[in-house]
């Protein structure tokens, strides 16, 4: 299909909208953790296994979603199986008990995965045609849904709306917008780069270094997402209405990142910009540790947002340059990578914090912050590159 073709000047709005639709579903997820902890009486272990399913559910899929994607298209996966990410957000809503809970959660885990690979990869679609960087801003809209998707929980909370019924509102709201995307999306498919090796063996060391700096930043964006609410009830003892305040302050200083963050990149470059999204991180993180105060905590969330915004950003759109192979498998294997960081993150919280204490927690994941900064420094692709 000519590219040229294939473009309308909806495309780059549609594409926000998916992106907006998936952080929205995800965030009220998230916003309801710490009630569906409480209400199923489930311990700091049992929390982090439970959101252990959805990575393993994301790695039973990674293979096969960029396979999918690059024979039926990003546009083909998005109207086949977007929907059933936020169906299984209202099943989390309507599970009885622990192991209810856990099954639901893998396959969320694999529409999430799916949905993220495929919107992802149509992002990356339209900038090639377009010519214009617009994936900062795409995730942006992601984050911005955060930011929506916890407002949305707070007013639900405050007014004693029940977990389905709220997920049952974000359904309604999310299959509105995918109605109106499913139209306006590329219908690229990339059958000129048919792709018969394993995925493992096409990649090379370059992309392999992206994804681990992908799933570092991702696991801290993770942990932020699951556990902030839980930091801010077991460790700030903030009161039970402002337990929110710390995902909230993360979430804003991460949207008002990436809607800025084109023009940053532009002008100092990849590799400062990862450098100092690993040292906010940390330094944020160790921040909340050492003073776990109520407004010092919140001030540490916002710095820890800040440095989320740019790195996840900076890698997807460094993919296309750097690959020989179809851009969806690629990108399949550097997002599914970096997001399993975001999913396999909150899990060992958990692990970590049933053993000793959540701050430990934190402390470990800060390390994870320098541990970006020096590799985005030695990676090759990142020097003397916008």
């Amino acid at each position: 299909m000519n590219e040229k073709e294939s473009f309308n000047a909806k495309m780059p709005t549609a594409c926000f909208l998916l992106f907006f639709a998936h952080g929205l579903v995800f965030s009220s997820w998230a916003s309801r953790i710490p009630i569906i902890k409480t209400a199923l009486s489930i311990n700091e272990a049992q929390l982090g296994t439970l959101l252990l399913l959805m990575p393993i559910g994301q790695l039973s899929t990674m293979v096969l979603a960029g396979k999918l994607i690059s024979v039926y298209g990003s546009s083909g996966i998005i109207k086949r199986v977007f929907l059933l990410y936020p169906f299984f957000l209202l099943l989390i809503g309507l599970s009885p008990s622990y192991w209810t809970l856990a099954a639901v959660l893998f396959f969320f885990g694999i529409s999430g995965n799916m949905c993220n690979i495929a919107v992802n990869t149509q992002a990356i679609e339209i900038e090639s045609i377009t010519k214009r960087s617009l994936l900062s801003s795409y995730h942006g809209a992601w984050c911005f849904a955060g930011l929506t998707g916890a407002v949305v929980g707070l007013l639900m909370i405050n007014l004693h709306v029940g977990t389905f019924y709220h997920f049952a509102v974000i359904f309604i709201l999310v299959g509105i917008l995918w109605l109106y995307s499913k139209r306006n999306l590329t219908n690229i498919i990339h059958k000129a780069e048919p792709q018969t090796r394993s995925i493992f063996k096409a990649v090379n060391p370059t992309l392999v270094g992206l994804g681990i700096i992908g799933f570092l930043s991702m696991a801290i964006e993770g942990a932020m997402f699951d556990w902030s609410g839980v930091y801010f009830q077991t460790i700030v003892k903030a009161p039970e209405n402002l337990v929110i305040l710390g995902y909230t302050s993360f979430i804003l200083m991460m949207t008002l990142g990436r809607f800025i963050g084109n023009r940053i990149i532009e002008k100092y470059g990849k590799k400062i910009v990862l450098q100092c999204c690993g040292i906010l991180m940390s330094g944020g993180l160790f921040l909340s540790v050492f003073f776990p105060e109520l407004w010092i905590c919140i001030i540490a969330f916002m710095i820890i947002g800040l440095g989320s915004s740019l790195s996840v950003p900076s890698v997807y759109s460094t993919v296309g340059k750097v690959s020989t192979i179809a851009p969806s498998i690629a990108l399949s294997f550097v997002s599914s990578i970096s997001f399993l960081g975001f999913l396999m993150g909150p899990p060992l919280i958990g692990y970590i914090a049933e053993s000793f204490d959540l701050r430990y927690s934190y402390g470990l994941f800060a390390c994870f912050g320098i541990l970006l900064a020096v590799m985005a420094g030695q990676m090759k692709v990142f020097r003397n590159k916008n």
